[in-house]
């Protein structure tokens, strides 16, 4: 996939971001990401940093020690994943503005996935953060 700059933003409109990405989303499973976002979190990993338009209404919440997200404080759409250790983002799928290329590529937590919904595309799967399956 093309790696290129992409908007996106919260449902209000009041959080506008912009991040460089090739389109490749990843599924996360983890219990933390499920509670978030009221399901699986659909992630687009940003290469380099993101920027924002309108800071001030971007709210940013410590999610555990290696870990924060970002919403916006007006409406409470969940925008990022912020992995802290190397300074990594993950976006919201349906956060950006043109969605049209996306694919589904890889599954994270696989260990941590209910019973009660599956996913039609065949990706990558890993039990966890990318450790694969022993066979």
């Amino acid at each position: 996939m093309t790696t290129q700059q992409h908007a996106g933003g919260c449902l209000c409109g009041a959080v506008r971001f912009s991040i460089v990405h090739g389109g490749e989303v990843s599924v996360c499973h983890c219990s933390m990401c499920r509670r978030a976002m009221g399901g699986p979190m659909f992630a687009i990993i940003c290469e380099g940093k993101p920027t924002f338009e309108n800071r001030a209404m971007l709210g940013v919440y410590r999610s555990s020690e290696i870990a924060e997200r970002g919403f916006c404080q007006r409406c409470g759409s969940q925008l990022f994943f912020h992995g802290l250790e190397d300074d990594s983002y993950a976006f919201t799928a349906g956060s950006f503005d043109d969605q049209s290329e996306m694919v589904i590529t890889e599954q994270i937590f696989m260990a941590d996935k209910p019973g009660f919904y599956a996913l039609a595309n065949e990706t990558h799967e890993f039990r966890h953060d990318r450790i694969p399956d022993e066979a």
